[in-house]
C-alpha cells in the first residue's frame, strides 16, 4: 500500500523528512514510528497503519515533502489499513534545567540535528549487535558521551524507546558491569603537537537538516523582511535586585523560582499599552499593521539542539508569580522535548536572555512577523552616579531591536525610555504579587 504524507496540521503544507526509522525490505509493526517529520509547527513521529515490511521508500533525509505526496509503500500481504494513522510527537530527551512533568500526550519540539556518523564500537559481551533500539539521536549521543552501549539499556519509552532517563539509570555503579560500557576516548592532541598519520579527517561534516535549518530558514527570512534596527540602553536596577530579593522568599513558599524575566514582562505590558505598535505584527500581503490586544510573549530557551521559543500566555491577566510559574513550565517542557504544540505558538513580543551566558550586549533578530524582540543581559555591579556621588550600584543592559517599516526611531526610544522607568522604579510591580488576574 502507497502511504502519503498527512496532513499533520492546521496550515501545515509541507514536512522536512528528518530521519527514517525503518529501512527497506525491513519489517513493520502497525503503530510502529517509522519516520520523522518536521514542520514549521513541530517534528512528529508518524506512526505505520499496518504491519508488514516496508517495500519502498521515495524520500530521503532533508528531502522537503508536500503533504498528499507517497513517501513510502507498505507490503501488507493483502490486508489494506482500514483507519487514519495518528501522529504521535517526537519526544527528544533533552537536559531538563527545572522538573516540570508534562501531560502525556504533549506534542514535542523540533528534533535533534541528526550526529555525523560513528565508527560502531565492538559488541560487548551479551550485546546482540543486530538489536534495533528505538531512541532519538540525542540520547544516543547522550549514551556516547557517558560511554553506555546503548544496546544493552531497557527502554522505559513507548515501544521501548530508551529515553535520557534511562541512560541516567545505567550510570549507577554496576548497573550494566564492565560489558556494558563503551571504550574510553582517547586523550586529547596538543593542538602544538604534530598531529598522527592515522588523525583521519580534520573536518567533521553535520547534515544541515531538522532544527537547526529550520532556525536558519526563519532567521534568514526575518533579516531579508524587516528592516531591523536595534536601541541599546543602561539601566540602574538596584531597586529592581533588592525587591526580587525580598519577592524570592514568597514566590518560594508557592514553589515558584521568581527569576527577574517576569518583572520584565510585566513592565513590557505597561510599556506596550502606552506604545502598542511594539505588540503587532505586519500582514504584508494585506496592507496592514496588526495590533495585538493580548500579550502573548515568547522566551527563548537554548537547548543542545539549538534555540526555540516557548510562549507564556496572556501575561496581562496573570498575577506575578503566575508569570514566573509559566515561565518555569514552558521552558522546562522546552528543555527536554516535551512542549505541547500551543506552547510554541501565538508569541506576540519576544524575549531573547542572555544574561547566564555575559556579554555586554547584541543585536537579537526579530521573530518573524513580529516586529520587536527585547535582548536581556547581564546584571553587572557599576560605579554609578547618583546624586553627585559615585556608588556602586546594578545596572543591566537592555538591547531592543525593531522593525523600522512599523516603528520609527522616536517611538522605539520612548518605548525603552518607558520600559527603563518601570524597571528603575519596580515599587509599582509589587501589587502584581497580591492582585488576581483580570
Amino acid at each position: 500500500m502507497d502511504f502519503k504524507l498527512p496532513d499533520i496540521g492546521e496550515g501545515v503544507a509541507e514536512g522536512e523528512i528528518v530521519k527514517w526509522l525503518v529501512s527497506e525490505g525491513g519489517p513493520v509493526k502497525e503503530g510502529q514510528p517509522f519516520v520523522e517529520v518536521m514542520t514549521d509547527k513541530a517534528t512528529v513521529e508518524i506512526p505505520s497503519p499496518v504491519s508488514g515490511s516496508v517495500e519502498k521508500i521515495f524520500a530521503q533525509p532533508g528531502d522537503k515533502v508536500p503533504v498528499g505526496k507517497v513517501i513510502i509503500t507498505f507490503r501488507t500481504n493483502g490486508v489494506a489499513a482500514t483507519k487514519a494513522v495518528p501522529v504521535s510527537p517526537v519526544a527528544p530527551a533533552l537536559p531538563a534545567a527545572r522538573p516540570a512533568p508534562p501531560p502525556a500526550d504533549a506534542r514535542a519540539v523540533a528534533q535533534a540535528v541528526t550526529a555525523p556518523p560513528m565508527a560502531a564500537p565492538p559488541p560487548a559481551v551479551g550485546v546482540d549487535p543486530d538489536r534495533r533500539v528505538l531512541s532519538t539521536p540525542a540520547v544516543r549521543k547522550f549514551a556516547r558521551e557517558q560511554g553506555i552501549d546503548i544496546r544493552l539499556v531497557q527502554g522505559s519509552g513507548p515501544l521501548g524507546r530508551v529515553t535520557r532517563e534511562d541512560i541516567l539509570k545505567t550510570l549507577a555503579p554496576g548497573a550494566l558491569g564492565s560489558g556494558g560500557r563503551l571504550p574510553a576516548a582517547p586523550p586529547a592532541v596538543s593542538p602544538l603537537a604534530p598531529l598522527p598519520a592515522s588523525a583521519g579527517s580534520r573536518e567533521e561534516r553535520v547534515p544541515f537538516r531538522g532544527l537547526r535549518r529550520k532556525i536558519a530558514e526563519k532567521m534568514s527570512k526575518s533579516k531579508h523582511t524587516a528592516a531591523h534596527f536595534t536601541l541599546v540602553e543602561e539601566l540602574d536596577v538596584t531597586d529592581l535586585v533588592n525587591l526580587r530579593q525580598r519577592a524570592k522568599e514568597l514566590a518560594e513558599k508557592g514553589g515558584v523560582k521568581l527569576t527577574y524575566l517576569p518583572f520584565i514582562m510585566k513592565a513590557l505590558v505597561s510599556a506596550m499599552r502606552e506604545h502598542p505598535t511594539l505588540n503587532a505584527s505586519l500582514d504584508e500581503e494585506r496592507g496592514e499593521i496588526v495590533i495585538k490586544r493580548f500579550y502573548n510573549f515568547g522566551i527563548g530557551v537554548a537547548t543542545p539542539e539549538g534555540l526555540m521559543v516557548a510562549v507564556v500566555k496572556e501575561v496581562d491577566r496573570r498575577n506575578l508569580l503566575e508569570v514566573a510559574h509559566e515561565i518555569d513550565r514552558v521552558a522546562a517542557d522546552a528543555r527536554i522535548g516535551k512542549s505541547k504544540l500551543e506552547d510554541l505558538q501565538g508569541s506576540t513580543f519576544t524575549i531573547t536572555s542572555v544574561g547566564s551566558v555575559g556579554g555586554l550586549h547584541a543585536t537579537p533578530v526579530i521573530n518573524w512577523p513580529e516586529v520587536a524582540i527585547l535582548g536581556v543581559h547581564q546584571i553587572k555591579k557599576k560605579p554609578w552616579v547618583v546624586n553627585g556621588e559615585i556608588v556602586v550600584r546594578d545596572i543591566m543592559c537592555l538591547s531592543l531591536s525593531l522593525d523600522h517599516r512599523v516603528i520609527d526611531g522616536a517611538v522605539g526610544t520612548e518605548f525603552m525610555n518607558r520600559l527603563k522607568q518601570i524597571l528603575e522604579n519596580p515599587s509599582q510591580l509589587l501589587l502584581e504579587l497580591l492582585l488576581a488576574p483580570k
